[in-house]
């Protein structure tokens, strides 16, 4: 059976730069994604023309600037997350290469080989956020697992999740030891109580 190596990872995007470059529909569907999860990201979007439901979507968001014009090398310059989401696959493919010759994470639509990484679907109870991949496989099979989960975990885990945080606050001794005992005390969740 074919392994998924991809490491998973959540970025504080209020933190970082991301170009996104496209202003259709793909692009849209990114520039959402990025603002459901971290409303305060930092994104441009360089397009030589915007869907109407882009421009609207950006308008309710102060830190998304979107700039109408052809895509140079130079809007990598100070970025450093990249996606390309134009619908031209030439022009993807430069974006591609002006990223990696400037060592910037690129996502590329719709085409694995030429992601660094990918837009997982997401499952957010609260405080709690679930990213599932299939490798680029299957979008359409992360989109109805992601149905599932957000069914099936309960929405009083959010405080479920607060509780603990403020247990964890509390205990006292090393690592090792405020480990074992969050350990026991959420076994319950997993059916693995004594």
């Amino acid at each position: 059976m074919e392994q998924n190596h991809l490491f998973p990872v959540f970025f504080k995007l209020e933190q970082l730069q991301v170009l996104v470059v496209g202003g259709g529909n793909v692009g849209h569907e990114k520039v959402n994604a990025i603002l459901q999860n971290c409303p305060a990201a930092r994104v441009t979007v360089v397009a030589t023309w915007f869907a109407p439901e882009l421009e609207a979507l950006a308008a309710g968001f102060p830190n998304v600037t979107l700039v109408q014009k052809e895509f140079s090398c130079g809007d990598i310059f100070g970025k450093d997350l990249v996606i390309a989401a134009t619908a031209d696959k030439q022009l993807n493919s430069c974006i591609w290469e002006k990223a990696k010759a400037g060592k910037v994470l690129i996502n590329v639509a719709d085409t694995p080989a030429l992601c660094d990484f990918y837009l997982g679907s997401v499952v957010q109870k609260g405080s709690l956020k679930i990213a599932i991949s299939t490798n680029g496989k299957s979008p359409t099979v992360a989109k109805r697992l992601r149905e599932v989960l957000q069914d099936a975990i309960p929405d009083t885990l959010e405080a479920v999740l607060h509780n603990l945080s403020a247990i964890r606050d509390r205990l006292k001794g090393d690592f090792a030891d405020k480990v074992k005992k969050l350990n026991e005390l959420t076994s319950v969740l997993v059916g693995k109580g004594d």
